[in-house]
């Protein structure tokens, strides 16, 4: 069993090292690119190389929604009853919206302190950029909110990998399944070697880790001049960078205030996944691989398959603290004033509508525009933050994936799993 655990944690140890690697000669390779080919070209040896990206993501969602479904499902019918299932859910609810609170008034605080957006210019700002942002924004009501967390078909929504409409499937499924007792064992044993097999799919798929962080990291230099990112933007994403770890700072004092010592233990089963999401700007890329790490910390399957679920769909921290940054960030830049009054309403909003929004590239700017549009913030401010967008997706991301590692090992331990 030891020497199964080192020869694991060597198999991880080598592909941390390989994404490194492929991050730096990603980089390398879109800077020679930028420098040495014409825009027109590049933009098109960006549009191929992110193929690459495209793949691997693709075929991790291509394993997601199974694994949502059998993990979930077992786990609640492991964990017995329906007292069971409302006292972690009560737990892990508490600990979302308690950690998603935190995260907001965190971008909230920086913003307000550092004013990145004051005296910023905006007549090179290339508003088209934003369309097609502002185009999802016009669809984003309450009734579409609702359509979006409780599933009209399971099979439709495991097809458009939503996972909160499989977490409320899942969770009938399994209480209904716990509630018959042996005569669903067949079904929950089935679901189980099933969840198994999916894992194992899992070592393969990440073989193709490193490749995918090269493109996706090429993909994006190759486009994007650094030298001009860096002079427009230093304020604004060295404000953002504050932000984030002011959060790392306490996500990392709470876990040791529960985890103690064995944070370092979670630290270093987590790096692998940390540095995937980063790469790839997607936490849902590890969602899989995370689910395997939190396993090998020692976490109970039925803890982990039930919180980690509920995790991608309530508690994205990263993203939370982002929302209000950029939200009151591109107030600042066309000059509008907002109360601190305003501002906690503006939370509050973000607080129900973040909720649910998929960990991939790009869906937090969704709920920024209509956060904007709902306060009277023109929703085209939305292209002042593209340029950039990318690189503070990378540290969000990973951010989500530390939040949801956390709060799973947190719950893990209250429950004594």
């Amino acid at each position: 069993m030891i020497e199964t655990d080192k020869k694991k944690q060597k198999i991880t140890g080598n592909l941390t090292f390989q994404i490194l690697i492929a991050m730096i000669f990603g980089a390398i390779l879109g800077v020679i690119v930028h420098n040495n080919w014409s825009e027109e070209t590049a933009k098109e040896f960006s549009t191929y190389i992110k193929i690459l990206a495209t793949i691997f993501i693709r075929l991790v969602q291509m394993i997601i929604s199974p694994l949502v479904f059998t993990t979930l499902v077992v786990g609640i019918a492991k964990l017995g009853d329906i007292k069971a299932v409302g006292r972690i859910g009560g737990k892990a609810m508490g600990w979302f919206f308690t950690a998603s609170f935190i995260s907001l008034l965190i971008g909230m605080f920086w913003v307000n302190i550092l004013e990145p957006g004051v005296g910023l210019h905006l007549a090179n700002i290339d508003v088209a950029t934003a369309s097609e942002v502002t185009e999802k924004t016009h669809n984003f009501s309450a009734q579409n909110f609702i359509e979006h967390i409780i599933p009209k078909s399971i099979f439709e929504a495991m097809s458009g990998n939503e996972i909160l409409q499989i977490v409320i499937f899942s969770i009938f499924f399994g209480l209904a399944a716990a509630s018959i007792g042996d005569h669903a064992k067949p079904v929950i044993n089935a679901l189980d070697k099933t969840s198994h097999i999916i894992l194992k799919m899992v070592n393969y798929v990440m073989k193709f880790a490193p490749i995918g962080v090269f493109g996706a990291i090429a993909g994006v230099f190759a486009i994007r001049d650094l030298n001009e990112l860096v002079f427009t933007y230093i304020k604004f994403f060295s404000s953002f960078l504050v932000g984030i770890a002011s959060l790392w700072v306490i996500l990392l004092l709470v876990g040791f205030l529960f985890l103690g010592k064995r944070l370092k233990l979670l630290l270093n089963h987590i790096v692998s996944p940390l540095i995937i999401a980063f790469g790839t700007t997607s936490s849902e890329a590890v969602f899989p691989k995370l689910t395997e790490e939190l396993e090998r910390f020692g976490i109970k399957n039925k803890i982990v398959s039930f919180m980690l679920p509920l995790g991608y769909s309530f508690n994205l921290d990263g993203s939370m603290m982002y929302m209000t940054f950029a939200s009151i960030f591109i107030a600042q830049a066309y000059g509008i004033q907002l109360e601190i009054g305003t501002q906690l309403i503006m939370l509050l909003v973000l607080m129900l509508t973040s909720k649910g929004i998929a960990g991939v590239p790009r869906a937090s700017l969704v709920v920024v525009a209509a956060t904007c549009g709902m306060f009277k913030i023109p929703i085209e401010g939305i292209a002042l933050i593209l340029p950039i967008d990318h690189f503070c997706d990378m540290f969000r991301s990973a951010t989500n994936v530390l939040g949801n590692a956390l709060a799973t090992s947190v719950v893990g331990k209250w429950e004594k799993e």
